[in-house]
């Protein structure tokens, strides 16, 4: 298990001042599990990410793992990288241009600690080539790899030396789009199947929902929200989160009511019928946020004065292959709508669009 305690790095920035580039974060990453922290460029994650390994120092905090502390700012415990055993995938795999794929991922045991025989290093390597698929490719020259097995061989090198933490930086940035779609799947399965416990950044938001079993959102240097995929994108607690992870929309309202998670609230567009993670009360300005594809698109236009149920007709459309992108206008502004491409409704055409009181949620403004 990794735990993170108050855990803050500062660099000296102009005329000596001091920036923040992470700030009492704190988290706990149980044994096996993948968690991922995930936000926009100069957020902090990757210092984070940095500062668990020992390549940073921060000026406090407290980062242990499996009851081992490697660095300790009130206890003055700093302990080198080489020897926290974590292996470590940067968004550049530097690769060795010079070896074959088999000495590439044997280099760590040439530089370690661990004396082993030919033998044993031999097996051990060829172990993690196959959990990433490439021991077919042992004696292949690292030049003639792709983009994707090149990926995969970076992460066997960080796996050979049997390291207790795995730290992940942007591993699949340098891939064009189907590749990394894929080398997710293999990533997530190739972890689950080691149990290995892992740290991953990126600012990737379809990556981060795809491999994790738990997201820190970071914004300034701080966390402002953790929990699982599905928690973070159905229950976002601030308009930076549900903004960032998938497209929302946001209707600015006052809240009518207010009671047991649920809310009322009056926009320009109607009344909306709402849940809310972070508390509001009546009288209460808040956002009113909902997802694209949560919203029902329909051509029969009856009971468009309810609640959640607005009528407008269509201003533009996008057609994405497996979904077609809709701003339906309202008279009071646009609505982004997702749907299926079977519908096709066109531009200029009377609709009515709706969303379950489920779907949407209030966040203070």
């Amino acid at each position: 298990m990794l735990i993170v305690k108050s855990l803050s790095t500062e660099y000296a920035g102009e005329r000596a001042r001091a920036v923040r580039a992470a700030q009492d974060v704190a988290f706990e990453v149980p044994a096996g599990k993948l968690f991922t922290l995930l936000g926009p460029s100069g957020c902090g994650k990757t210092t984070t990410l940095r500062s668990i390994a020992g390549l940073e120092r921060p000026a406090s905090g407290e980062v242990s793992v499996d009851d081992e502390t490697v660095f300790s700012s009130e206890r003055r415990i700093f302990v080198a990288p080489n020897r926290r055993n974590f292996g470590m995938v940067f968004q550049s795999y530097a690769i060795w241009p010079h070896m074959n794929v088999f000495e590439n991922a044997a280099f760590p045991l040439e530089v370690g600690g661990r004396r082993l025989s030919r033998h044993e290093r031999t097996d051990k390597v060829m172990q993690v080539l196959r959990a990433v698929a490439l021991d077919d490719l042992a004696d292949r020259p690292a030049t003639r790899l792709s983009g994707g097995q090149q990926q995969r061989l970076a992460l066997a090198r960080a796996l050979v030396m049997e390291p207790r933490l795995l730290l992940l930086d942007e591993p699949l940035s340098n891939l064009d789009a189907k590749l990394r779609e894929r080398m997710r799947f293999e990533l997530k399965r190739t972890q689950r199947e080691l149990g290995i416990t892992t740290v991953y950044v990126t600012h990737d938001q379809s990556e981060a929902l795809a491999l994790s079993d738990e997201i820190a959102v970071f914004n300034a240097g701080r966390i402002i929200q953790r929990g699982t995929p599905q928690d973070i994108y159905r229950h976002p607690k601030s308009q930076f989160v549900a903004d960032f992870i998938g497209s929302a929309n946001f209707l600015s309202g006052t809240v009518k009511e207010a009671a047991d998670g649920k809310a009322v609230v009056e926009t320009p567009h109607g009344l909306f019928r709402c849940s809310f993670a972070q508390a509001v009360a009546a009288g209460q300005s808040v956002l009113v946020s909902a997802r694209p594809e949560d919203f029902v698109l329909s051509d029969r236009l009856h009971g468009g004065d309810g609640p959640n149920v607005l009528a407008g007709k269509i201003a533009h459309r996008v057609f994405l292959g497996e979904v077609v992108d809709y701003l339906v206008d309202t008279g009071e502004g646009e609505i982004r709508v997702r749907a299926k491409p079977e519908l096709d409704f066109r531009v200029g055409q009377l609709v009515q669009i709706s969303v379950s009181p489920q779907k949407c949620v209030a966040l203070p403004s």
